[in-house]
C-alpha cells in the first residue's frame, strides 16, 4: 500500500493538471442594456447587437447578455436585473441605456438626461468597481428618424452627452455609438435606413444586418480599450 502512494500522488497531479487545462477560468464579459441590445428569438426577425459580441473572442471569454426590452438604467436596477449582473461577478459589463431612459417623464421608466440618469450611471460604476469589474460605457446609438427635409432628429443626444461626461468623470471608457451610427445612419439617409429594420416603419430595432452592424461599431472601440477582453479578441 506504501509503495502505491508516490506512484498515486503522481497521478492525481497529473489529472490536476489535465482538468485546469481543459477547464481555464474564463474572462466574464456582461451586457446590459434595452431592446436594441438585447437576445431575441431567431424566429422574431429582430435583433440586439449583444448577441454577436461573443463572436469576436475566443472561447476563454464568457459573455452573458442580460439586457432586457424596455428597461432604462433605473428601471434595470429596481427589477433586480443590475443585482443578478453583479451576481455572476463579471471582470467587464458593458453599460448601454437612454433610449426608454428618454421616454415621456409620466412614464415610469423615464429618467431626466441631467439628474437622475447620471446619477444612475454612478451607481452602476460604483457597484461595478466594489467587485473589481471594469465598466465599459456605450452611447445609445441613433434612431433613425428624419424631418421632412432629410436630415435626422436627434432627441437621444442628451443621454449620450450625458453618458460621455459620466465616462470622463469617473475615467469609464466609453465606446461612442451614438457618434458612430449617427454617421452610418446620416449617410443611409431615409431611402436606405430602412435596411436596418427589424419591420417597417421601426426606427429603432433592427433585423440582423442592422444588429451586426451595431456590433461591428462597438467592436471597433472596445478592441482599443485595455480591458481583460483584449488578449482574447480573435485574429
Amino acid at each position: 500500500m506504501l509503495r502505491m502512494l508516490p506512484v498515486c500522488a503522481a497521478a492525481l497531479a497529473l489529472l490536476t493538471n489535465i482538468s485546469r487545462a481543459e477547464d481555464p477560468s474564463p474572462v466574464r464579459l456582461a451586457v446590459i442594456g434595452d431592446s436594441t441590445v438585447c437576445e431575441w428569438p431567431a424566429d422574431s426577425g429582430q435583433c440586439g447587437w449583444g448577441q454577436f459580441i461573443h463572436e469576436y473572442y475566443e472561447d476563454e471569454v464568457a459573455v452573458t447578455n442580460l439586457a432586457r426590452s424596455g428597461r432604462s438604467t433605473k428601471t434595470f436596477i429596481r427589477e433586480g436585473r443590475w443585482e443578478k449582473t453583479l451576481e455572476i461577478q463579471p471582470d467587464v459589463i458593458l453599460i448601454q441605456f437612454g433610449h426608454n431612459d428618454s421616454h415621456a417623464p409620466d412614464r415610469p421608466e423615464s429618467t431626466d438626461s441631467a439628474t437622475d440618469y447620471p446619477e444612475y450611471l454612478r451607481r452602476y460604476v460604483r457597484e461595478a468597481r466594489e467587485q473589481d469589474a471594469m465598466p465599459i460605457f456605450v452611447t445609445p446609438m441613433v434612431r433613425r428618424q428624419f424631418h421632412e427635409d432629410g436630415t435626422m432628429r436627434d432627441n437621444l443626444r442628451p443621454y449620450a452627452e450625458a453618458m460621455i461626461s459620466v465616462g470622463k468623470e469617473l475615467d469609464v471608457p466609453v465606446i461612442d455609438l451614438h457618434q458612430s451610427s449617427w454617421e452610418i445612419v446620416e449617410e443611409l439617409g431615409p431611402e436606405r435606413s430602412p435596411e436596418l429594420a427589424n419591420a417597417p416603419g421601426d426606427g429603432t430595432h433592427f433585423n440582423e444586418k442592422g444588429a451586426r452592424l451595431m456590433a461591428e461599431l462597438v467592436m471597433q472601440e472596445l478592441s482599443k480599450i485595455d480591458s481583460p477582453l483584449q488578449p482574447h479578441l480573435k485574429q
